[in-house]
């Protein structure tokens, strides 16, 4: 499996390590509601289809990525950073390629 990470470029999935499901919200950390933090570390769906990740690219720049993967065929249709604004390091990268 190939992730594009929008800094180096298509690398293989060796590279990234997975961090987990994008759309869970984290409870506040000043919160002592255990039936909330309970549902945050054990409570996973298991969905069929699109699903939003967080990977970090350990084996390269490591960002941070937000990756959209098919849990299916593991299609992956878009890559992003997953926090700020990286479009100006990115855009100064891929200008650098042939």
């Amino acid at each position: 499996m190939l992730i594009t990470c929008p800094y180096c470029g298509p690398r293989d999935v060796i590279e990234f390590t997975y961090q987990g499901d994008g759309n869970r919200e984290r409870p506040d950390p000043a919160s002592q509601n255990f039936e909330a933090w309970n549902a945050y570390v054990y409570d996973r769906l298991n969905p069929a289809g699109d699903h939003n990740e967080i990977w970090q690219h350990s084996g390269g720049c490591r960002a941070h990525l937000r990756v959209v993967r098919n849990t299916l065929t593991h299609e992956i249709s878009s890559v992003a950073f997953a926090r700020g604004d990286h479009s100006s390091a990115a855009r100064r990268r891929a200008e650098d390629k042939p």
